[in-house]
């Protein structure tokens, strides 16, 4: 389906002003059959004019549904007994065919996105039967499409990651229509339609990668391992979210201009776990740094005593130097002086 738009529609205001001065002749004529019928008794040419005069009073609204008014970034998309005749995009007054009708199929679809506030476009009506207070929601009857950037934040999701961990991710789509005609027409509901792939390329890519850094993982489908991740990579990530999501939406009339991660974390059920590991990983990494800093304090130790001459150590005395130095250095609690009163050795 290829987009058609109109341009030579902006006429809404000459339209009007015409429907308007019909509408004050037939009143006229009618007005004036009817005085003359009165006067004279009778006339064939007197009945036709209140006949036709009265029958545009009856009809006369029809050509106003002809009118249609559209705001900056909004479009109509129009048919005709079931045929695509265009597309309205620039914002005017316009009149068109009063015949045709406009079709929006995610008129009424609400998702967790900008635009789509509950009661902004549609209205409902509250009754109160026996003290309960019921509402019935009236469907939407604005058919306009919506051309500007809107922004899609789904529910959050649970995917397993390349390693098997649970984690919870949301994402933000930035994405507008940029084909009504095959938005409207391509897909059922353009809006649920965006909703669904958006999930599902989250889920693909989700899985390729793991949560953090983790050793022989290939992300990039090269055959190499690399360091890529959901928490260190995430505009990586989040462009080839949304790659993966253009692909899938472009025959739909859908750009997807941007896609950003917005929540990332280990599910509940594993979440505790995962701190202890990462608990554990901090304590190892500083106690490795405390050791290698220690063996560097007792070397160069030695290396002055040596040095100035000031004790002369055997290798069981400088052993047993050595142990205790790495004792204190490495202790989690200071240490304990204790004062040797006897002789050395």
């Amino acid at each position: 389906m290829k987009e058609i738009v109109l341009t030579n529609k902006k006429n809404g205001g000459l339209a009007l002003f015409l429907i308007i001065v019909q509408y004050l002749a037939a009143i006229g004529v009618t007005v004036y059959s009817g005085i003359m019928l009165e006067e004279t008794n009778g006339g064939i040419l007197n009945v036709i004019t209140l006949v036709i005069g009265l029958v545009w009073l009856c009809l006369g609204w029809i050509p106003l549904l002809g009118l249609k008014i559209l705001k900056p970034q909004e479009a109509l998309v129009l048919t005709l007994f079931g045929k695509y005749v265009g597309t309205i995009k620039e914002e005017g007054f316009y009149y068109v065919n009063p015949f045709c009708s406009a079709v929006n199929p995610a008129a009424n679809t609400k998702l967790r996105q900008s635009g789509d506030v509950a009661g902004s476009s549609g209205f409902s009506l509250a009754a109160v039967d026996s003290g309960t207070k019921s509402e019935v929601a009236v469907p939407n009857l604005d058919k306009r499409i919506s051309l500007k950037i809107m922004t899609l934040n789904n529910n959050r999701q649970k995917i397993n990651d390349c390693l098997g961990n649970p984690v919870e991710i949301g994402i933000a789509v930035m994405w507008r229509v940029t084909d009504t005609a095959q938005a409207v027409f391509n897909v059922d509901n353009y809006k649920e339609y965006l909703s669904l792939q958006c999930d599902s390329a989250l889920r693909n890519i989700v899985r390729v990668y793991p949560y953090d850094v983790a050793p022989n993982v290939d992300t990039t489908g090269d055959g190499i391992a690399d360091e890529g991740s959901l928490r260190g990579s995430s505009e990586v990530v989040a462009a080839r979210i949304r790659d993966e999501i253009q692909q899938k939406v472009s025959n739909a009339g859908i750009e997807v201009l941007e896609a950003r991660i917005t929540y990332l974390a280990y599910a509940p059920e594993i979440a505790a776990v995962m701190l202890q590991r990462q608990q554990a990983s901090a304590i190892v990494d500083a106690r490795k740094m405390i050791v290698d800093g220690a063996v560097g304090m007792v070397e160069m130790a030695l290396e002055r005593l040596n040095e100035k001459q000031v004790v002369d150590l055997d290798e069981e005395r400088k052993a047993a130097m050595v142990s205790n130095l790495l004792v204190v250095l490495c202790g989690n609690r200071d240490a304990q002086p204790i004062v040797n009163s006897g002789s050395l050795y």
